[in-house]
């Protein structure tokens, strides 16, 4: 009696628990099946048209063009002439064979890429003799054009998805395209549309019995939307023309939006090599490039010391704080002396000796000791150096400075603005502003990206509020709407303040550092910047050639254009970013260059020797040598 009694309770366990993985199947995971997944189901696919992506004035930037590729189930394969088919491939056996494993080890029963993007000559001849290959089909696919050889860096591209990418994303499927850069990787899920499904009933065999359920999971192809872009494709374009034989990075934003005119970064590349089949090496030869890197972002990953431009933050930090006024004065002769028994000295070039130098002239003449006197009063306000500079990197935060400013594009760097705790941490005795005294003029522990300091000026032009940059303006026909780019940032300093700032940077192309580009007819306001640039071999700290730097906005009432301007080893800012800045502004707001001779010698500017200085001989920069 206990023997049948076990048996049938056993018997009872065992029922329960096939009817517990029945239910699990059919009612838990039966709401979200995904035919996909079953070898029982084949999906034709129908691939929905890229959106186009346009300039702000309609400019065509990205288009699109048709591609073949060469589609593998792997279980519908039977025996071929393998000779014959590599032929018509124009692949070795061993790259067949090679091709063959990774889509079965894939998955047998799915549909994957083995050959990609066929020339059409060779799509063709394929064609008619692809009949005798069974498993294999053409599937026509969309590819991108670039009409203009320009903004790599903002359009970016599209890749293949891999297996990775393929099992986290049930979307796609292994060789498909996505985005992976720039706008097409941002907007990604905007662009690429939905594809279209098809799904068909296989029997045993893996034959074709017709519809998959009536076809309710089939479903049709919705192209992808258009993008219009802030950028403006002349200014672009003529940025890049002017960058040529230069690293670095220009950026330039509409004030009064936000929106971002040009982004440009050099050495950049032709958007084209990362098309078609030519994208694989390409993007070889271009990653590989860690010299150059003209795959890296100088504009929005860029981390530099930001020289004189900084000078007007501390300026206004200073007004803010009420420790100096416009009719404040310092002497300069010759620099700035600090530190213990006053043995350190700042030196300066504003070759102003004996007389007070004010808040105008200070900025115009780009005086270091004006800025470091009214940067050491700012810190050691009520006599505690860490309150003080606590409160200064709040300020300096308000412009969106130390920080990753939000923008729509997948890359950037937040730079660095130190605080009180930094310094407490970094010495572990009493500090004061004498120890980070070069913080004043732009140098010390500051860094800045070139899209930051555009930011910084356009703040300054809007006196006091900025919006944060973007390059969407519309997509289709909707205007971007998202509050993070509509609603204006208010900075710290009252509005009160700007103006003595502002005519401070007038003056610089005026009567100041920037004064021989200045254009007639257009108010330029601007602050010119030579930041030091060091290298640190076997162990010696070598000061290599400064960078140049300028940083403007035009015209002075209602501006219509701000503009950061960094050119790497470029020397003083006067010497290549001042002009470079006064021809963009000119091409911008006048739509052509009259002042050639300037456009001249910018082409002619060519720092390629320097670079390749650094690389072969960097002692030669050494301080002291020559």
């Amino acid at each position: 009696m206990k023997r049948s009694f076990l048996l049938y309770f056993l018997i009872s366990i065992i029922g329960l628990l096939f009817i517990g993985r029945l239910f699990q199947l059919q009612v838990v995971r039966g709401g979200n099946y995904n035919p996909v997944k079953t070898s029982a189901v084949k999906i034709k696919f129908d691939f929905p048209e890229r959106g186009y992506i346009y300039d702000r004035n309609g400019e065509l930037l990205v288009a699109n063009q048709l591609s073949y590729d060469v589609m593998i189930i792997p279980n519908e394969v039977t025996p071929l002439d393998t000779l014959e088919f590599c032929s018509l491939l124009k692949i070795t056996k061993k790259n067949f064979i090679k091709r063959y494993k990774k889509a079965e080890n894939y998955a047998p029963w799915l549909e994957s890429v083995f050959l990609k993007q066929l020339a059409k000559e060779d799509f063709a001849f394929l064609q008619e003799k692809l009949h005798k290959f069974q498993g294999f089909y053409i599937q026509k696919r969309i590819i991108r054009d670039y009409p203009i050889k320009s903004a790599a860096n903002i359009l970016g591209y599209i890749n293949e998805v891999n297996e990775l990418v393929a099992k986290k994303d049930d979307y796609y499927q292994q060789g498909e395209l996505i985005g992976k850069a720039g706008i097409e990787a941002q907007y990604e899920k905007v662009l690429r549309g939905k594809k279209g499904k098809k799904h068909f009933r296989r029997d045993r065999l893996n034959k074709i019995m017709g519809p998959f359920k009536d076809g309710i999971y089939d479903s049709i192809a919705i192209n992808g939307k258009d993008i219009t872009l802030t950028i403006d494709s002349k200014l672009q374009q003529y940025g890049e023309y002017l960058m040529k034989g230069k690293r670095g990075g220009i950026i330039a934003l509409e004030p009064s939006t936000g929106e971002i005119l040009a982004l440009i970064t050099s050495p950049s590349y032709d958007p084209n090599m990362m098309v078609g089949r030519v994208r694989s090496p390409n993007s070889v030869k271009l990653i590989g490039d860690t010299i150059n890197k003209p795959m890296y972002d100088r504009g929005l990953k860029g981390t530099y010391a930001p020289g004189s431009p900084f000078k007007l933050v501390n300026a206004l930090i200073g007004l803010q704080e009420e420790v100096i006024d416009e009719e404040t004065h310092f002497y300069c002769n010759g620099g700035y002396r600090y530190g213990n028994r006053k043995k350190e000295f700042m030196k300066c070039h504003c070759d102003i000796y004996g007389k007070p130098i004010q808040l105008n002239t200070a900025i115009s003449k780009s005086c270091n000791s004006y800025f470091a006197n009214t940067y050491k009063r700012i810190i050691e306000k009520n006599n505690n150096s860490t309150n003080g500079m606590n409160n200064w990197s709040a300020h300096v935060k308000s412009f969106g400075l130390g920080n990753y400013l939000g923008y729509d594009l997948p890359e950037g760097d937040k730079g660095l603005i130190p605080n009180g705790d930094y310094y407490s941490n970094m010495y572990k005795y009493r500090w004061n502003a004498s120890t980070n005294i070069s913080n004043a003029i732009g140098q010390g522990e500051v860094l800045t990206t070139p899209i930051q300091l555009a930011n910084v000026t356009a703040a300054i032009a809007n006196r006091g509020y900025f919006y944060t940059p973007h390059v969407v303006k519309r997509i289709e026909n909707k205007a971007i709407t998202d509050s993070a780019f509509t609603i204006a940032k208010q900075t710290t300093i009252d509005k009160k303040h700007f103006d003595p700032i502002i005519e401070g940077m007038h003056e610089v192309f005026k009567t100041g550092t920037a004064k021989w580009v200045n254009i007639k007819g257009i108010d330029i306001v601007g602050k010119t910047g030579t930041s030091e640039n060091f290298m640190r071999l076997d162990g010696k700290k070598i000061k290599l050639p400064d960078h140049s730097i300028l940083v403007a906005f035009a015209p002075k009432e209602n501006p219509k254009i701000a503009v950061a301007v960094f050119i790497e080893n470029g020397g003083y800012g006067a010497t290549v970013a001042a002009p470079i800045t006064s021809l963009l502004i000119e091409k911008y707001l006048t739509g052509i260059v009259k002042r050639k001779w300037i456009e001249d010698r910018m082409l002619k500017t060519d720092l390629s020797s320097i670079y390749q200085s650094q690389i072969l001989a960097p002692k030669k920069f050494e301080t002291g040598t020559k």
